[in-house]
């Protein structure tokens, strides 16, 4: 039998009714324990909306998009461009051919690197990124200095887990980078940053800025003309929709100068013996048969989202994300790897002393409580802090403070049963 959900929450937000809408919530995993889904920072669980469309879509009009015009392929066709359009008005971008579709976060930032960086990016010029960011926005900036020779610099951060207005300033002031790149939210420290300052901080400097939103679209409205980024990327499995689909938003005229990254069928306008011509924005970016079904997925998923309301969800998660935080730091030997509640998402990472990671997300297992143990894809992030690895536990809009209660007993018991005897003093927790 499911445990009864506590209704906490002064946000206004019914979570009980939107957890109905995701049946993989309903399990009953670990000798009979219900599931509470704590990795929603890895990937997010789906309502049946989502599911419901992509599967009317593989059972009535399923076909290639764009090049066949017998009924089937129009029909696919018109929905995987409605689902592109729905997704530029869910980033407010100005126009929906700014909207690429991609295999996720990763190849979004992978493309920029490749076709935006080898064009634009030389040797002896600077990349700006902070240290807190994914191995998604470290690596493909590594293999562009592999390239071309230029150099990647880190932000670090200050003793509170965050990192000041003075320090980008300083930073951008002194190396005058040609791309500053960074997360809008850790995925490990849960920290938000300011998108839009820091991209108009970077612009002063003529720095173009990509923005790694695959912990910030699922939890919070994005306006891309607000912010006033130049490239921003986000992941379909993190935003309730399927795996496989992820965004690149660029501004046009960006995405207009660069070359294509991938080519082949369907990015081309000519092909000769001799050479070929691209083809128009989004085609010139989308080579071969594109996420068809998943696009409508996700053009589900966010008409979703934007039902519940992004700045309720934000809200909902910041009170959930801070309860457990402050029930995770009064367990004794619990190291918070974050800023305190109120500067940061529903993430809450944390190491006990004595106790693996790997050993703590097993054993909360067998109480039925899904967390994420290991580097996070942040290995630099946890060298810089000394840590080779961290629990994380991550909440969206459908987990309930009945989750996380059992969350911060079970932690208590489990400290206790790997605690070092003889252990008297509480360490001091930073």
């Amino acid at each position: 039998m499911n445990m009864p959900i506590e209704t906490q929450s002064q946000t206004g937000l019914d979570f009980l009714k939107y957890r109905a809408d995701f049946p993989i919530l309903d399990r009953i995993v670990a000798d009979e324990k219900p599931l509470a889904f704590l990795d929603n920072a890895a990937s997010s669980q789906r309502p049946q909306a989502v599911i419901d469309v992509m599967s009317d879509c593989y059972q009535r009009y399923y076909a290639n998009v764009h090049r066949g015009i017998h009924t089937l392929s129009e029909e696919s066709t018109d929905r995987y461009e409605q689902a592109r359009r729905g997704v530029a008005s869910f980033i407010n971008a100005a126009e929906s051919h700014e909207v690429i579709f991609t295999a996720g976060t990763t190849a979004a930032i992978n493309t920029v690197a490749r076709s935006w960086g080898d064009a634009n990016v030389k040797a002896g010029d600077t990349i700006l990124l902070t240290i807190a960011e994914h191995h998604a926005n470290i690596v493909p900036w590594h293999q562009l200095a592999e390239r071309t020779g230029c150099k990647i610099e880190f932000l670090p951060l200050d003793e509170n887990y965050t990192i000041s207005d003075e320090v980008v300033a300083d930073h951008l002031q002194r190396l005058r980078p040609k791309m500053f790149a960074f997360t809008a939210a850790s995925n490990t420290l849960g920290v938000e940053f300011p998108v839009q300052r820091w991209t108009s901080m970077a612009h002063e400097y003529g720095c173009r800025v990509l923005v790694d939103a695959a912990q910030a679209a699922p939890h919070q409205t994005l306006d891309v003309q607000t912010l006033d980024v130049d490239f921003l990327a986000f992941s379909g499995h993190k935003t309730c929709g399927p795996t496989g689909i992820g965004v690149l938003y660029g501004k046009s005229e960006l995405l207009d100068a660069m070359p294509p990254f991938l080519s082949g069928g369907g990015m081309i306008n000519e092909v000769t013996t001799s050479g070929f011509t691209c083809a128009a924005l989004p085609d010139k970016f989308e080579a071969g048969t594109p996420p068809i079904v998943e696009a409508i997925g996700l053009h589900a998923a966010t008409e979703y989202l934007t039902s519940v309301g992004l700045d309720a969800i934000h809200a909902y998660e910041k009170e959930l994300g801070s309860y457990a935080d402050r029930g995770l730091r009064q367990i004794d030997g619990v190291r918070i790897i974050g800023p305190e509640p109120d500067l940061k998402a529903g993430i809450v990472s944390f190491v006990i002393k004595g106790v693996h990671a790997h050993d703590m997300s097993q054993t909360l297992d067998a109480y039925g409580i899904a967390v994420r143990a290991g580097h996070h894809c942040t290995m630099p992030l946890h060298k810089s802090l000394g840590l080779s690895a961290s629990t994380r536990a991550s909440f969206y809009f459908y987990n309930t403070f009945e989750e996380a209660d059992r969350l911060i007993a079970a932690v208590a018991e489990i400290r206790k049963r790997f605690a070092p005897s003889g252990r008297k003093r509480r360490p001091r927790n930073i």
